[in-house]
């Protein structure tokens, strides 16, 4: 793996979020291509990957968290949509981080 990869859980944060605002200060879309990390600095561009079924979308980190162990990343529920994992709420993940 590369260092700028890394694999683990990540989940999704939706539509109970909408309107409140990130750590960034912006107002929380749940259909933008946005993820929580808890240390990339914010506006990071990351590829997320579902190696389950080879689906991947580059995301813009704007907020922190997850909180729950032993979680990596929390992504838009847009974006968890495009990645094929809204049902099971939960994916192995694999995260690049581009630039």
């Amino acid at each position: 793996r590369a260092p700028n990869a890394a694999e683990g859980v990540a989940s999704w944060y939706g539509p109970g979020f909408a309107g409140r605002l990130t750590a960034n200060g912006e107002r929380f879309d749940p259909a933008a291509p946005t993820m929580a990390h808890p240390r990339l600095p914010f506006d990071t561009l990351v590829r997320v990957s579902n190696p389950e079924n080879g689906r991947s979308i580059v995301l813009r980190v704007n907020d922190r968290g997850p909180y729950v162990e032993p979680r990596i990343a929390d992504v838009s529920y847009g974006a968890a949509q495009q990645l094929g994992f809204v049902q099971n709420g939960l994916v192995v993940a694999e995260l690049e981080v581009l630039g």
